[in-house]
């Protein structure tokens, strides 16, 4: 953790354990408090490459699903058109989403045809 990001290694024992000279511990000591962070702290995000924490990601789950039921009883939900961009999306970097409705059976059949390359 030292050589990937030593600035996220001192604030995590700095916040959690008062340390603020690691260097000063043996490495039995440090690696063991390492191993003690918990799985928010900066180190361990870092690590498991976590952009943000279960907390906020659940919350913004519920945000969405909450806003999508809202947007399914307009006249936009009704038609499936202008469907609400989600916030899991823009924490997690998702450019844009793979997800497609089709208003009928031929408009999906056509882009499937497409998709596998019109033979079936």
């Amino acid at each position: 953790m030292i050589c990937r990001d030593e600035i996220s290694l001192v604030c995590d024992f700095a916040e959690v354990y008062h340390v603020f000279d690691y260097r000063s511990l043996s490495a039995q000591m440090a690696a063991t408090l390492f191993v003690g962070l918990r799985p928010d702290s900066r180190c361990k995000m870092l690590l498991s490459g976590d952009k943000v924490t279960l907390d906020t990601l659940l919350a913004a789950m519920i945000y969405d699903k909450l806003a999508w039921l809202q947007w399914a009883k307009t006249k936009d939900g009704a038609r499936g058109v202008n469907i609400p961009e989600t916030v899991v999306s823009k924490l997690l970097g998702d450019s844009e989403s793979k997800t497609r409705g089709f208003t009928s059976i031929e408009e999906f059949e056509k882009a499937r045809q497409e998709l596998i390359g019109g033979e079936t």
